[in-house]
């Protein structure tokens, strides 16, 4: 591979605001993995966002970006496994497998999509210095004709059409949207580009935490609600506490202690068959390898509010942020009912064969 922009490269980032800024370049927010793909003739590579090679868990993307790209480029996106008209990440999770033959098997049952956002290189011209409006002159020229599962993401720079993605893209799986200024250069692991992602709130039951790796400070505080058995579900984690204030919760939580987990709700946490049936912490996962899951358990008393971006099937996509205490709640009234659900939107009107809908 001899391209004028050579792997690894790490992608540009974005850091977050409150309210989508006017006078930007949109796009929609995509829930996937962040790629670049470096294509010179056959040869492809697909780099993640720390810049490790993605390319053995998407042998089917492999063979459609080879014949869907300009045959010498390396363009940014987002890989995205789609089911029942929304983006799954779960299922786009699955992908990554140590077995070939079952990244194999999930490549024709779970086919994944590469939604191209930016060029940083084409046939011999590097483009990191080329400005933003331009970068994507040259994706709507060059990729005109590309057809699933590779699509150009759409882009508009009317405000008002970015704020009407913002609501609906989110029942298609999408969590936002992103802003760019059209002068912007491509500046690989800088945070120069603007997320704006939902956020709403949620009344939570505190029932553990596990340790920060630095030392005896809480790490994150375990969250659940209530199903509609009254089942207490582990819905996710709330963290990023200043130092001070996680040596506080240490102290703070003592009453809360439990001398061992038997009792609590989620005392069969260690057992594999578990979590078949409940979610609790500590699911065995290849991700997580030999990290320690090991947490304490609370009980099950104090409310807590957390925002969040959205849901992921019963849990939080991303980690939640701490709000405040709720002591106004009674444990048991903290169920799933009260998650607001956004309205349905398919992702087929998204993910336009034809190129960008109105508004580019």
């Amino acid at each position: 591979m001899d391209l004028p922009v050579m792997p690894p490269v790490k992608p540009m980032l974005a850091k977050p605001a409150a309210e989508i800024p006017p006078g930007s370049h949109y796009e929609a927010k995509w829930d996937g993995f962040r790629a670049l793909v470096f294509r010179d003739g056959d040869e492809i590579l697909i780099g993640s966002r720390s810049a490790k090679p993605l390319t053995r868990y998407f042998p089917e993307l492999v063979d459609a970006l080879r014949s869907r790209l300009p045959p010498r480029c390396v363009v940014d996106g987002e890989i995205v496994v789609a089911r029942g008209g929304r983006l799954d990440f779960d299922a786009l999770l699955e992908r990554i497998h140590p077995a070939d033959s079952r990244v194999r098997m999930l490549a024709q049952h779970t086919p994944a999509s590469f939604v191209v956002f930016d060029v940083l290189a084409l046939g011999d011209r590097a483009l990191l210095d080329t400005p933003l409006e331009e970068r994507r002159a040259l994706i709507l020229r060059e990729l005109r004709d590309v057809a699933a599962p590779v699509h150009i993401a759409p882009a508009t720079r009317d405000v008002d059409t970015a704020r009407r993605w913002f609501e609906q893209f989110e029942g298609a799986g999408l969590d936002g949207v992103m802003a760019k200024r059209p002068s912007l250069l491509y500046r690989p692991d800088q945070r120069l580009m603007t997320k704006v992602k939902h956020e709403r709130t949620a009344d939570c039951v505190l029932a553990g935490f596990r340790f920060h790796r630095s030392g005896p400070v809480v790490g994150s505080l375990l969250l659940g609600l209530h199903d509609s058995s009254g089942v207490l579900q582990h819905v996710g984690v709330c963290a990023s506490f200043p130092m001070r204030r996680r040596e506080e919760l240490v102290r703070e939580l003592e009453p809360l202690r439990m001398p061992s987990v038997a009792g609590h709700p989620w005392a069969d946490w260690q057992h594999e068959e578990a979590h078949a049936t409940s979610r609790m912490p500590g699911a065995p996962s290849r991700w997580t390898g030999t990290k320690d899951l090991s947490w304490v358990p609370l009980r099950p008393e104090r409310v807590c509010e957390v925002a969040y971006d959205h849901m992921q099937g019963d849990r939080f996509r991303h980690t939640a942020r701490f709000r405040r205490w709720r002591a106004d709640r009674d444990p048991a009234s903290c169920t799933y009912a009260q998650l607001e659900e956004p309205v349905g939107y398919d992702l087929a009107r998204v993910l336009t064969p034809s190129g960008p809908p109105p508004g580019e």
